[in-house]
């Protein structure tokens, strides 16, 4: 079983991240389930959301303690949330920054990568939302989810050409991290 654990802040859509995530790995034949993690935060404040991924049933119902993925929507984050703690030696920290990954200096073994999510949703939906691209940025940077489906989860919640731009964000993001984009 993969687990994904995604901070943002409230209102940044990082329950909609995880749902899309989850719709994407049932996409691919996977079980998935998606759920945040809600106290009293407003708009602004620090939330988590967390996707599982599985071959099999998932039966599991707990917060995700050891997530083998992280996603950071709002670099400003690590600042205040260990957004490594309990994060996997082998796993992934992706985070939406302009900096190196070394100059984030997060006390972890887990590969860290960066993505400049903002000027990507930016160029191409014309808004700073970037769930939906760090989601393109996840399926390249990890495998465990097919773009296209992560694609089709997101035009299938989205109509139009909202769907549509969302739709190139997150192939954008998947070939920036894999290096096939500058």
């Amino acid at each position: 079983m993969k687990e994904i654990r995604i901070h943002g802040r409230g209102g940044q859509g990082s329950v909609t991240a995880a749902e899309m995530l989850s719709v994407a790995a049932f996409e691919d034949g996977k079980f998935s389930q998606a759920f945040p993690a809600f106290g009293v935060e407003r708009r602004g404040a620090p939330v988590q959301a967390f996707t599982r991924i599985n071959n099999n049933p998932i039966r599991l119902r707990s917060q995700v303690y050891t997530p083998d993925y992280v996603i950071v929507q709002d670099a400003t984050l690590l600042e205040t949330v260990d957004v490594a703690s309990g994060v996997k030696d082998d796993g992934i920290i992706i985070v939406n920054t302009t900096e190196n990954p070394e100059s984030l200096k997060l006390n972890t073994k887990a590969r860290v990568m960066t993505v400049d999510a903002t000027k990507v949703a930016m160029d191409i939906i014309g808004v700073p939302i970037v769930n939906t691209v760090l989601l393109g940025a996840f399926a390249g940077a990890t495998g465990e989810i097919n773009v296209e489906s992560i694609q089709h989860a997101i035009r299938a919640r989205f109509s139009g050409k909202v769907g549509e731009k969302n739709a190139n964000a997150i192939q954008k993001a998947y070939k920036l991290i894999r290096g096939e984009e500058a």
